[in-house]
C-alpha cells in the first residue's frame, strides 16, 4: 500500500529529527554539531554559522572557527555567547575558539533526563503518525474501498511498524546516554 510507505517516511522523519536534536547536545567532547546551526548575523541575514566559517575539532574539548570574512568573528562569538548553549568564546581577531569544560554529575544526570524528554515527544509523534494511519484505514473501510480483512491487517502492520520505531527510539536515547556518561 502506498499509505504505509507514507506512513513509514513519516516515521523515518519522526526519527531523524530525534537523531539531529540529539547530534546538538553538548556531551563533553567537542562536535561541530553544537555550534553549525548558530545563526549568525551574516550581511543582513541571520545564517547558519556552517555556512559562514569553517569549524574544526584541533583537541577533544576545543571547536575552533574560522570565518572566511574576517570582520565576522565578532558576530560569530556574540551569537555563540547568546545561544544559550552555555559556551564561552574566545575571539582572538582571526579565529573563535570554544573551550567545552569538563562536564559535572549533574550536568551529566540533566542531560539525561532531556534525552529520555526528546525520546518521549518522538513517540508522541510516532503515535500521532499512526493515529492519522489509522483513520485512513477506517476511512477506505467505511467507503467500502477495504475489507474487514484488511482493517485488521492493517492494524496489526501498524502496531508492527510503531513497534519498530519505538524500538529504534529506545536504543538512540539508551546510546546516547551511554556517550554522555562514559565520557
Amino acid at each position: 500500500m502506498a499509505a504505509w510507505r507514507q506512513t513509514e517516511q513519516e516515521m523515518t522523519q519522526v526519527l531523524d529529527k530525534l537523531q539531529e536534536e540529539y547530534s546538538q547536545l553538548r556531551t563533553g567532547r567537542a562536535s561541530a554539531a553544537l555550534v553549525e546551526n548558530i545563526l549568525v548575523p551574516y550581511y543582513g541575514t541571520l545564517t547558519p554559522l556552517k555556512q559562514t566559517a569553517s569549524i574544526s575539532i584541533p583537541e577533544a574539548s576545543v571547536i575552533q572557527i574560522q570565518p572566511w570574512d574576517k570582520n565576522l568573528a565578532g558576530e560569530i562569538e556574540n551569537a555563540i555567547r547568546q545561544s544559550g548553549k552555555g559556551l564561552s568564546p574566545v575571539n582572538n581577531g582571526q579565529t573563535v575558539r570554544v573551550t567545552l569544560p569538563p562536564m559535572t554529575d549533574e550536568r551529566r544526570q540533566e542531560l539525561v533526563k532531556m534525552i529520555y524528554a526528546q525520546a518521549e515527544e518522538a513517540k508522541v509523534a510516532l503515535r500521532n503518525v499512526r493515529h492519522k494511519a489509522w483513520e485512513q484505514v477506517l476511512s477506505e473501510v467505511k467507503s467500502g474501498q477495504a475489507t474487514e480483512d484488511d482493517k485488521y491487517r492493517g492494524e496489526k502492520e501498524l502496531n508492527e511498524l510503531i513497534a519498530r520505531y519505538n524500538k529504534k527510539i529506545e536504543e538512540s536515547a539508551a546510546d546516547k546516554e551511554k556517550e554522555i556518561k562514559s565520557i
